[in-house]
């Protein structure tokens, strides 16, 4: 389960040092095409940290955004970084939203996708809450090969256990790539109007800020860990 797979991770190193390397580039995106909507009521799943949630929320301050996680720890990091009336935060699965039908104009998930079990029901659940209308803004990442800093950092870590590489980005971030399958998702879940595009955005961030997210704020620590927990430092 997704709580699992981030339960190495550190709220605050992920904030800090995930968030410009990968997140906030994109998160500003959906911040931009949110407020192009002009949604009253957003849904955010698999909010993470809040990095996307502090992003709409200042494209669309108008907006009650309603910011869901599975991950507790990680919630309540968001919910102190940002602290204003209409943005509330709530422990929930994707897969099993605690909310009513019809009740936003508005769902979102940036990066988080990947991680959920059954994909088709959770778009299922997205679109089950959305009213007529409403838009699902949907963002996985593309193919590792694609994305060159997160290659380069599980090439560096493979060189370090040459006998058992890691598989860890090829079955977690970088896993729902397959535009065709996507789409096939989406329509096997009820959504009958899908476009799908492709975005290249840049970040500019130092390598040795880069290597502290991607080892000590995301879940690869975890994998480390398990193998040899004295290789963290030297990944």
């Amino acid at each position: 389960m997704t709580e699992r797979i981030f339960a190495h991770s550190t709220p605050a190193l992920y904030d800090q040092y995930m968030g410009p390397l990968l997140f906030e580039p994109y998160a500003k995106l959906v911040a931009e095409r949110c407020a192009v909507l002009h949604p009253q009521r957003i849904l955010e799943t698999a909010a993470g940290t809040g990095i996307v949630t502090r992003a709409v929320h200042g494209a669309v301050p108008q907006a009650r955004v309603v910011a869901t996680d599975i991950n507790p720890v990680m919630l309540e990091y968001a919910a102190n970084a940002l602290k204003v009336e209409t943005v509330s935060f709530r422990t929930a699965n994707a897969q099993e939203l605690p909310f009513d039908a019809g009740s936003f104009d508005v769902v979102l998930c940036q990066f988080g996708v990947m991680f959920f079990p059954d994909k088709v029901r959770a778009h299922s659940e997205a679109r089950r809450v959305l009213c007529p209308g409403g838009h699902y803004l949907l963002l996985p990442f593309n193919r590792i090969e694609l994305n060159p800093i997160p290659k380069a950092a599980v090439d560096a870590v493979n060189a370090l256990f040459a006998k058992e590489p890691f598989d860890y980005m090829d079955r977690g971030p970088f896993s729902y790539a397959d535009t065709g399958r996507i789409k096939d998702d989406l329509f096997a879940s009820g959504f009958k109007d899908v476009e799908i595009e492709t975005i290249e955005l840049s970040s500019r961030v130092n390598a040795r800020d880069a290597a502290q997210g991607l080892v000590f704020g995301a879940p690869l620590r975890a994998e480390i860990e398990r193998r040899d927990p004295s290789a963290v430092d030297r990944a």
